[in-house]
């Protein structure tokens, strides 16, 4: 009759804490990154339909097809292969489905395979017993759904570190080719400051010249002078720059960066593409490997709820073995030594002080952070998108201006040349062309930088980059 008692308390125990708590969560609320439906402009990219692109995102479009230059696809094949913050990313998910193999492995049960000896003595009685057999130790019934939901955690942190991986080589395909392309325009604003000190010099030894006759005063001497000297910082500054970004691209690629990589001249090794389509921007952006990575680690969040919510229920355990036992080693697997055993466990939490509810609080506090992260990612994917949108159509608009100041410029010096040859200006008017005329150099040569690098920037925010070639 106590014993009878004692498996109905139990019982009922069990059920009233089945009935104060529902295993199944509720379903995580629905994203709500509050972004527009529509890009702020239309965009279209010269050269996307000579490369047969225009129907497709930058998430079909491979990097080879995206970077046509045989010397930056070898470097970004380099930099794939040994670099090293990409290496981490890859061990990670090496790491991450090892951990998955393992929490699977949790829901079958171990079977064990054991082997013993036990020898007593002393001022008691002697005596040796020995055993050998296999057993389950500890198996528990997945009833609740405790041990399936750790799998899914872990498939979900698995799912996510993949992600994350993309998301790296995406990165580091981009720096790659900002790397590439800013180190062809540093080694162009050199050449450009090199002629320019040469054609400073030159001028300078005809002043000089006419300084020496009486034809010219002091101050035409010392303000060619002072453009000479200008030019020279400016030749030393950028091959100083020129190092470093050999310097940042080799730690990149992994490896020595020979000479025969290096880009002789800015050209334009990127295709263009059309603008992203209309409608909601989450279609698009769902495709980026970050995002992914959020959502994934949202599901093993609300995964670790449900486990959350397991603990309240009783768990049972299995225990059980066969085999033989014998006081005599020679008698181990004779006749009348066989043994068995079977040890179910019942264990239901009764008084926990609030723990349980408090886990449980946890982990719904950690699911809505991951919601909030989620939601975030996607807000940031939107305004990376739409910024290098805008971007690319001002960046049009101000290389074609710029390009209109360069020609107006080098007339504008030619012409200040001719009238202080014939003495009709100062030096002064002829150095003030000169200074626009090298400035707005410059300054075209650093548009077209931006504009190339924005082209990487779009390609990238758009979730391209992480794959070889286009589907």
């Amino acid at each position: 009759m106590a014993r009878l008692k004692r498996k109905a308390l139990v019982l009922a125990m069990a059920t009233l804490i089945a009935g104060c708590v529902t295993l199944e969560p509720p379903s995580p609320p629905t994203p709500n990154p509050t972004v527009p439906t529509q890009w702020p402009v239309t965009l279209t990219v010269e050269g996307s339909t000579e490369h047969g692109l225009p129907a497709r995102t930058a998430a079909d479009i491979g990097w080879r097809q995206f970077f046509h230059d045989p010397k930056l696809q070898t470097l970004i094949d380099r930099a794939l292969a040994n670099n090293r913050n990409l290496r981490v990313a890859i061990l990670n998910i090496d790491k991450a489905r090892a951990q998955y193999r393992i929490q699977r492995a949790g829901q079958l049960p171990w079977v064990d395979g054991s082997v013993g000896s036990e020898h007593i003595g002393g001022d008691v009685p002697s005596s040796n017993s020995h055993s050998a057999g296999i057993g389950i130790t500890g198996f528990e019934l997945d009833l609740f759904g405790r041990a399936r939901n750790l799998t899914d955690v872990a498939l979900q942190q698995y799912f996510a570190q993949v992600a994350t991986r993309r998301s790296a080589q995406l990165v580091l395909v981009a720096e790659v080719a900002t790397l590439y392309l800013t180190l062809a325009i540093d080694q162009e604003l050199s050449r450009l400051s090199r002629a320019t000190l040469k054609n400073y010099q030159e001028s300078a030894a005809l002043i000089e010249k006419r300084y020496s006759l009486g034809a010219v005063s002091g101050l035409d001497v010392e303000q060619i002078r002072t453009q000479v000297e200008s030019a020279r910082v400016d030749v030393a500054r950028y091959d100083g720059q020129i190092a470093r970004d050999i310097n940042a691209l080799t730690l990149l690629v992994g490896a020595p960066v020979e000479a025969a990589l290096l880009p002789e001249k800015p050209d334009d090794p990127i295709t263009g593409f059309v603008a992203p389509p209309p409608g909601v921007p989450s279609e698009i952006l769902l495709r980026r490997p970050d995002i992914e990575a959020a959502e994934y680690r949202l599901r093993a969040a609300n995964a670790n709820i449900k486990i959350a919510r397991a603990a309240f229920f009783p768990s049972i355990t299995l225990t059980g073995s066969l085999g033989s036992a014998s006081t005599e080693l020679s008698d181990l697997f004779g006749h009348g030594s066989l043994m068995w055993a079977f040890i179910p466990k019942v264990t239901a939490p009764i008084f926990q002080v609030g723990r349980l509810e408090a886990n449980l609080d946890s982990t719904v506090a950690d699911r809505d952070v991951a919601l909030a992260q989620y939601e975030q990612a996607i807000q940031t994917g939107f305004r990376e998108v739409a910024d290098a949108v805008v971007s690319a159509a001002a960046l049009v608009r101000q290389y074609d201006a710029q390009s209109a100041l360069v020609d107006a410029a080098i007339r504008a010096e030619q012409l200040s040349r001719l009238r202080y040859q014939a003495g009709r200006d100062s030096y002064l008017v002829l150095l003030d062309a000169q200074r626009t005329l090298y400035s707005a150099q410059q300054g075209l040569l650093g548009t077209y930088l931006s504009a190339q690098l924005n082209r990487v920037t779009l390609y990238k925010v758009l979730g391209g980059g992480w794959q070889e070639r286009g589907q």
